[in-house]
């Protein structure tokens, strides 16, 4: 498994994203009906995700096009897979807060 970031809780629910060298490659920040609205590293939104059922979250290019859905797993992990259902990644609960990331 390769490590490929993080993201580490910002303020008021915003999650910064940085890749493996530690740059920071975009943010999160919540969504007004749940979900979150994603950005890329200079503010440009690149997509949301909404809570789908069972504590999923369907993603979504900037344009609406669903590009993939994420499960929970154990112990607050988080599994991602494309829209073919093929698992992409996983993430697992950082030691202060966040997610480190691994490419599957």
């Amino acid at each position: 498994m390769k490590k490929e970031g993080y993201s580490c809780p910002g303020l008021f629910g915003t999650m910064n994203h940085y890749d493996a060298n530690g740059n920071k490659i975009g943010e999160s920040t919540p969504g007004f009906f749940g979900g979150m609205n994603n950005y890329d590293a200079n503010g440009h939104k690149v997509g949301h995700s909404s809570p789908g059922l069972f504590g999923t979250m369907n993603h979504y290019d900037n344009s609406g096009q669903k590009v993939g859905h994420s499960n929970p797993g154990l112990f607050g992990s988080v599994n991602t897979y494309d829209n073919n259902g093929h698992k992409t990644s996983h993430s697992d609960r950082g030691l202060f807060g966040g997610f480190n990331h691994y490419e599957n």
